[in-house]
């Protein structure tokens, strides 16, 4: 049976980063799971929640998220399509970071744990691959600590589009300057420590200086170079090169 395309778009996600031989991609394209629909503003995983799947997005946006005593929700890190959201829940299968649909309607694949720990150990270079998703991943949000703690309003707005335009481009959804984003202001707002309004006044203000077009869905960078520099942006924390394929 042909694989499924998300699976594809997660093997080219995860030869961007690691050096898989065709019996290993081969393999991850055999992987199956459950296709769910999940409407806007749903929680895919609650907090605290044992989970026995991790999470393919097909199409549509995800979130990662953290959230205190009162409700108030952080948003930690988003989701695009070929993205596995949750791997690391392979072997941390409580769940402390959950996971939420944005704006528009999110599918996703629910892969069962069981699959994967089949893969991981008959193929320790998936392992590998596997593992240094996850490393990334954690470097990302790395990236996303110093976006809201240091730098301000205008700079860390530019850094977040900047980031999902270069995802979007490597994953094939779009170009760095042209691109869709499943999410709403106020979501925005949850990932960068932003008001709604505060979100609002910041995306403006960029419009206004013809850095930054967003109509609906639609997000348009006329100076991807000049928005970059404005968010401090390089896409060296990403890992999307070969520099950490293995070694043969």
């Amino acid at each position: 049976m042909p694989s499924h395309p998300a699976f594809e778009l997660f093997v080219r996600k995860l030869c961007e980063r690691s050096r898989l031989t065709d019996e290993e991609r081969r393999a991850i394209l055999a992987i199956d799971g459950q296709e769910v629909d999940i409407p806007p503003h749903r929680d895919i995983v609650r907090p605290g929640e044992v989970t026995e799947f991790s999470c393919l997005v097909v199409s549509g946006m995800a979130a990662r998220f953290g959230q205190l005593p009162d409700g108030t929700r952080q948003i930690t890190a988003v989701y695009i399509p070929g993205d596995m959201c949750d791997l690391y829940s392979l072997m941390l299968p409580k769940v402390e970071w959950a996971l939420q649909a944005l704006s528009s309607r999110l599918t996703i694949i629910k892969v069962p744990h069981r699959q994967l720990l089949e893969l991981v150990r008959a193929y320790p270079a998936v392992a590998e691959a596997f593992w240094r998703d996850c490393v990334a991943d954690a470097s990302i949000l790395s990236q996303w600590v110093v976006n809201v703690g240091r730098r301000d309003a205008r700079m860390r707005t530019a850094h977040l589009f900047c980031e999902v335009g270069l995802r979007m481009e490597k994953a094939g959804l779009g170009s760095r300057t042209a691109f869709q984003l499943s999410a709403i202001q106020s979501q925005l707002a949850d990932a960068l420590g932003m008001t709604p309004v505060h979100m609002n006044r910041v995306i403006r203000a960029l419009r206004q200086d013809n850095l930054l077009r967003v109509q609906g869905r639609d997000v348009q960078v006329p100076d991807w170079d000049a928005l970059a520099a404005v968010g401090g942006f390089d896409g060296g924390y990403l890992e999307l090169d070969d520099r950490w394929r293995r070694v043969e």
